[in-house]
Parts: C-alpha cells; sequence; structure tokens
C-alpha cells in the first residue's frame, strides 16, 4: 500500500507528525517475508497433520516436552517456550490429553500450578513424526538458502526475536496474557 495523502496540518505537532512510511524496497521486502511465513505455516501444518494428525503448534510443543528434563514442564514455562497465550496452551494440552500424548500433574510446591508431561505414547508418536517434519522444512527452508542465506537468516531472525521479548515489568507477552 502506497503512502496515502498527508492530512491537512491543524497546527498541533503530534497531529501532523508524518508516519514514516515503508519504502518500495522495505514494502517489498515486507510483503515477501509476510508471504513466506505464511506459506510456510501452512505447508508445515499441513504435512504434520497428514502425518500425525496435528498442527505445527501442538508438534512445538511435545518437541519442548521431549527436551524438558523428565519430559516435563511447567505450563507457564511451556507457554514462553512455545511463545503462545496461556488460554491457547491450555486448549492444546487438552487436546494432546485427549490423545493420549500428554497428561498434566499438581505441582507440590504450587497448589495453582501444573505441569504437562510428555506420555510416553506421545513420545512414541514425536519419533515417529520427526523424520517427516525435518524433511519437510529441509526442504522448505534449508535445501533452497545457502549456508551463508541460512547464517544471516538465523541472525536476522535472532535480532527480530530479542526485539520483540522486552524485559521491563508489564511487557505485553503472549505467554504473559
Amino acid at each position: 500500500m502506497k503512502a496515502p495523502a498527508p492530512a491537512p496540518a491543524n497546527g498541533s505537532a503530534a497531529e501532523s507528525k508524518e508516519p514514516r512510511w515503508l519504502t518500495d524496497e522495505e514494502q517489498r521486502v515486507w510483503r515477501s517475508f509476510m508471504e513466506g511465513v505464511t506459506l510456510l505455516d501452512d505447508h508445515l501444518d499441513r504435512q504434520l497433520q497428514r502425518d500425525a494428525g496435528m498442527p505445527h503448534v501442538y508438534y512445538g510443543l511435545l518437541v519442548k516436552l521431549a527436551e524438558a528434563p523428565r519430559r516435563r514442564l511447567r505450563m507457564t514455562e511451556l507457554a514462553m517456550l512455545a511463545k503462545i497465550t496461556r488460554s491457547r496452551l491450555s486448549h492444546a494440552i487438552a487436546r494432546l490429553e485427549k490423545n493420549g500424548w500428554v497428561h498434566r500433574e499438581d505441582c507440590p510446591d504450587d497448589k495453582r500450578g501444573q505441569f504437562a508431561v510428555l506420555t510416553d505414547e506421545g513420545l512414541e508418536v514425536l519419533r515417529q513424526t520427526a523424520p517427516g517434519h525435518v524433511e519437510a522444512v529441509r526442504q522448505a527452508v534449508f535445501d533452497r538458502l545457502s549456508p551463508e542465506q541460512q547464517k544471516s537468516l538465523g541472525e536476522i531472525m535472532r535480532i527480530v526475536a530479542e526485539g520483540l521479548q522486552p524485559t521491563e515489568a508489564g511487557a505485553d507477552l503472549p505467554w504473559l496474557r
């Protein structure tokens, strides 16, 4: 979208301050990025639905639990690691519980807290699904990029992610909602 014509000045400095519109090149980069993210997310979701009957976000939760000590994480920590709201996590864990892949345990030292625990069945589903998933990721991303592009992509996304995760109190982050 091209920048709209500026609004008539009315004397207020705050109201007349022009937005920092994207240049044509920035707009091209932004749109390419958004198209790539949208198509990649759809590609991975379709692969995981076909192979394991689960969306990509559920697969990510199983991976995080599999990597955790004793295959368990506090729900709040899992939400933070997955970068999702607590409500979305609770819904996802309920679905994973229904499949027998995860169960919840109360925290012994915090009556309000709960752990999500990966079951043996969940670990087996992950083991069976991982080869197809890693191949889908490799074909969609890594096979298309040179080693230098891969390194640049990693550095760029790390900078973006760090900039979107403020550390000050009261930050509006998904896992705090």
